[in-house]
């Protein structure tokens, strides 16, 4: 999988949403190390755990294979172990296919499945679409709804609870700062490309103390 020309870090909100996968699942997985996030602080808390793009790769195909062939996390979980030898890539670097309730590979040392088909109906995980479908919703998670320009909002675990410019990460704070360090807004623009005209007034506008209060 050319992955590595993907630039990306999502907080687990992100990858639960791209994935489908919940956050009880993304955390349970964690915590009892069946899957991590690539970065982690190892403190168990939200903002520590940032996924890479590989990472929701290998979210998806989970999610296919737990949450919509139901096939058993015990089950998934020797799948894990079996595939060791090729590490984080273990769900990403072969086509999986489900047999009734098991997962069969392609093992790429031998090229052979390692299980005999029966009559049983196959279904094949094709890699490179996981891996399309995944850019497309990384692109769209990208895009912000126009009802959020010139918008200030507050969200959950987003940027520890502080005040932001609505559809980003951008703390309204960082903004203030910047033009109190002399800054103009299209140069802070340029310092965050996503933000608009109408996003900088309404944060430079905001008022942080009646917020806090």
């Amino acid at each position: 999988m050319n992955d590595e020309t993907i630039i990306g870090a999502f907080s687990e909100e992100q990858a639960a949403s791209l994935s489908d996968v919940s956050l009880h699942q993304l955390r349970r997985w964690d915590a009892e190390g069946f899957f991590r996030p690539s970065y982690s602080d190892q403190k168990g808390v939200p903002y520590g755990r940032i996924y890479s793009f590989r990472d929701l790769v290998s979210l998806r195909v989970l999610n296919d294979l737990r949450n919509k062939k139901r096939i058993p996390f015990r089950h998934l979980r020797e799948v894990s172990d079996r595939l060791a030898h090729l590490g984080d890539a273990r769900w990403t670097a072969t086509t999986l296919y489900v047999l009734g309730k098991r997962v069969v590979f392609d093992d790429p040392r031998t090229a052979l499945r390692q299980e005999v088909v029966s009559g049983q109906r196959v279904f094949d995980i094709p890699l490179r679409v996981v891996i399309s479908s995944t850019r497309a919703a990384v692109r769209k998670l990208g895009r912000r709804n126009s009802d959020h320009v010139g918008q200030i909002s507050r969200a959950r675990f987003v940027a520890q609870n502080e005040p932001v410019v609505a559809g980003t990460r951008v703390p309204v704070s960082a903004v203030q700062d910047f033009a109190a360090a002399g800054y103009s807004v299209e140069r802070i623009m340029r310092e965050y490309p996503g933000l608009t005209k109408e996003d900088v007034a309404a944060a430079l506008k905001f008022d942080l103390g009646r917020a806090a209060a």
